[in-house]
């Protein structure tokens, strides 16, 4: 495909993504209330004795911090809502440059992101009250704490957004040793720098940065990456046992022929076909 219809394809998907995106954050917007409810609820479990009247409240500073709050959740909402619209449209945009065997393997790891991604903001949804209590606690008995909205809006944000892609990590290993770029040797040989690398990740990503929110993002990072590594041996090892198609062929002998890259290459002639037509 020239570059030009290159663009044109990236600008197609990326108009129907902000549609779907758009569409999500309507219905967002509508159900603000109930949504936000659920979003504050981990703040109203704060120590009561740092509250005014022992009851936590979050403070609005500025004219048009309500506003940007509904945008913010909004947005929110749609990219959880429409994830399945973008996911499908950075697929099809990716899918075409793919082998047959490479997009069977993308259609089982485009799956699992999903739902990898819902637990990590789970996890940090159920642990959001922790880090708080912990920093809110260390205030003087006689001081009251106040939280701005805006404040609390993105130290959630943030929880949500870094514990959801942080086990998404977990995936590209998988993705990267079934391409063949990362090996399972290679793997287990840097498991003790893996292992420290993830500890100081979740030290240095999570806002809080409190011990208690570390160990909860790092240790399920943790049995993640070795549920990949598992993953990774098992292929390793099938791979390793396969016979080599070009074993025992000599200079003069044909070597055998890739169906994959034949499907390939007619794939690409009906798609000329189709755009010359």
């Amino acid at each position: 495909m020239p570059l030009m219809d290159h663009l044109r394809e990236l600008r197609n998907r990326l108009v129907k993504a902000m549609l779907g995106l758009v569409a999500g954050a309507i219905v967002g917007w509508i159900f603000f209330d109930p949504i936000w409810d659920f979003l504050k609820k981990p703040f109203t479990r704060i120590p009561p004795e740092h509250c005014i009247n022992h009851h936590c409240d979050l403070v609005v500073h500025g004219i048009f911090d309500g506003f940007f709050i509904h945008l913010k959740v909004a947005l929110i909402v749609g990219a959880v809502i429409s994830s399945p619209i973008w996911l499908y449209q950075l697929w099809a945009f990716v899918a075409p440059g793919l082998y047959k065997r490479e997009r069977r393997w993308t259609y089982i790891f485009m799956t699992a992101a999903v739902p990898l991604f819902l637990a990590g903001g789970a996890l940090a949804y159920l642990t959001m009250d922790k880090g708080l209590k912990i920093f809110i606690g260390l205030a003087p008995g006689d001081t009251t704490v106040l939280v701005g909205i805006q404040e609390y809006l993105g130290y959630a944000q943030a929880m949500l957004l870094i514990f959801g892609l942080t086990f998404e990590l977990p995936l590209f290993v998988v993705v990267l040793n079934r391409a063949g770029v990362l090996t399972h040797a290679r793997i287990r040989k840097s498991r003790r720098m893996l292992i420290f690398g993830i500890f100081v990740f979740a030290a240095v990503a999570t806002p809080s940065q409190d011990p208690f929110t570390m160990l909860a993002l790092a240790l399920p990072t943790l049995v993640l990456f070795e549920v990949a590594e598992v993953l990774a041996y098992f292929h390793d090892r099938r791979k390793d046992r396969a016979p080599d198609p070009y074993e025992g062929l000599s200079d003069d002998e044909a070597s055998p022929i890739d169906l994959d890259e034949i499907d390939r290459q007619i794939d690409s002639g009906d798609r000329s076909g189709d755009r010359t037509h």
